[in-house]
């Protein structure tokens, strides 16, 4: 008698079924109405069953849905022209995944330099905390044994750095680096964010050492910092650039972006999709696109992000036998804990909030960047209530 469910057992899943997402709400079947600070891991940039993403999605369901990338796709070409229009890129590769977006930023960067003539150029360098994918590539890059035990041989050419040791980068660069990979605020690492002068300092010596400089803006790109792209907040731009989750709002669909320069070995037949850029996805995409871009917009999520950061510093200081500290930028935050993190996060189950587990001891907040200001004031009490669920007698609440 066969003992394995159908559904092949890789999650470890909460006992929780949603059956309707409204904005920043999550339905369970029994009714309850949970305040969703999690969003699908930073994928619903703007919530649940936004009118105008359903509204694109449900007037392209109509039309055409899928056609491979053998024929010209118009939806794919406007998604195309809006993202090389706001960003540093000069060209764009449509995808499903973040996962997807890795593997090509990995063949990008080693094709540049095998065309340059100097194929020894294999290497790149990525950091602990890391998290790019669960693909061979993903899975080598990140390099960590809870990602890559049992998985060998790993893709080799990977070389793995202590976050933030400046002297040991310098150092690791040689003459077969092809490019450096990092995350400008790293997620499942535990809401680290890069600061402006690392990341300037980072742009500057890929320029000086002559590598490509390739950022993973899976889940901190879209909006999510206040800014379209988070390293814009340094005022640099990278070689090549991953992109997914937010993108879609709840569609699948990623990108890789480029510099013309970078993206120079790609040339006809060195990459390919099935259902990368398909009219759904970049129908929806171009809806998304048009909110993020809009500066009102992002002012909003820039006025909320401050106040949302000021309601849990009080929630750190009234509950400091929880608590450490408050870490990120944007509309991504993360609590640092003194407790499990699993823990918080089932309390959070129980005061109807979802927030998401990282590494670190660091509880994840990735609220819909469309989440109001009432809402963030029910978040923290939630949060609050969550909290109180877990503390010792002698604790305080906000």
């Amino acid at each position: 008698m066969l003992m394995i469910p159908s559904v092949l057992p890789t999650y470890s899943r909460a006992p929780l079924h949603f059956v309707k997402g409204e904005g920043t709400w999550l339905v369970e079947e029994d009714g309850r109405r949970f305040l969703d600070l999690g969003s699908g891991i930073a994928v619903n940039a703007l919530g649940h069953a936004h009118p105008a993403l359903v509204a694109a999605l449900t007037a392209q369901a109509q039309n055409l849905w899928h056609v491979s990338n053998l024929y010209e796709i118009p939806q794919q070409q406007a998604l195309a022209d809006k993202l090389v229009a706001e960003s540093f890129a000069d060209t764009v590769f449509f995808t499903n995944s973040g996962t997807e977006s890795c593997e090509l930023a990995v063949k990008m960067a080693r094709k540049y330099w095998y065309d340059k003539g100097q194929p020894e150029k294999t290497d790149i360098i990525a950091f602990a905390g890391s998290f790019h994918g669960r693909s061979s590539a993903g899975i080598a890059a990140a390099g960590s044994e809870k990602m890559t035990k049992g998985f060998g041989p790993l893709l080799p050419g990977f070389k793995h750095l202590p976050w933030g040791d400046h002297e040991a980068l310098d150092a690791a660069i040689d003459d077969n680096t092809a490019a450096i990979l990092i995350e400008p605020v790293q997620g499942e690492g535990g809401i680290r964010p890069l600061p402006d002068q690392c990341m300037q300092g980072l742009r500057k010596l890929c320029d000086e050492k002559g590598v490509l400089l390739v950022l993973d803006e899976v889940q901190c790109g879209i909006g999510r910092t206040g800014r379209l792209f988070a390293h814009e907040w340094a005022g640099i731009a990278p070689d090549i650039m991953m992109v997914a989750k937010g993108i879609g709002g709840g569609f699948p669909l990623g990108a890789v972006l480029a510099t013309e320069e970078a993206a120079s070995g790609m040339t006809a037949g060195t990459h390919g999709s099935t259902y990368g850029g398909n009219p759904l996805g970049c129908a929806v995409g171009c809806a998304v696109m048009d909110h993020v871009t809009d500066p009102a917009f992002l002012d909003g999520v820039n006025r909320k992000a401050g106040l949302l950061r000021q309601k849990l510093e009080g929630l750190v200081a009234a509950h400091p036998d929880i608590f450490e500290e408050v870490r990120g930028m944007g509309l991504m935050l993360g609590l640092k804990c003194k407790i499990a993190p699993a823990d918080l996060v089932k309390a959070g189950y129980e005061a109807l909030v979802i927030t998401v587990p990282a590494a670190d001891n660091v509880v994840r907040l990735l609220p819909p960047l469309t989440i109001t200001e009432d809402e963030i004031g029910e978040a923290i009490a939630r949060l609050d209530t969550a909290a109180s669920a877990l503390a010792t007698p002698a604790s305080s609440s906000v």
